[in-house]
């Protein structure tokens, strides 16, 4: 699923337009995104958490030549799904 067809489910879900959809879930994605951006997590009840992970540095190797490189440190973005929905993909 697209964002495109993602809209449209939740404004057919909703009964609301597609326009106040999309203004929906911009508004999420940017609020989410900020507020990973500061160090908060996001916890949705029996959806999920967002939270921000430090990776540490590393070395690897470059595929091409094989010498050994440093990789940075970095944060990654991570999703935990909650109880409800991890019930509902479990099969």
């Amino acid at each position: 699923m697209n964002k495109a067809q993602l809209v449209t489910a939740m404004a057919e879900q909703a009964g609301i337009t597609k326009v106040d959809a999309k203004k929906a879930l911009d508004a999420f994605i940017k609020v989410t995104g900020k507020a990973l951006a500061e160090g908060d997590k996001l916890s949705l009840v029996g959806f999920g958490s967002f939270s921000v992970a430090k990776k540490p540095a590393r070395m690897g190797r470059n595929p091409r030549t094989g010498a050994a490189i440093k990789i940075a440190p970095k944060h990654v973005a991570k999703f935990r799904p909650g109880a409800e929905l991890h019930a509902k993909i479990r099969k």
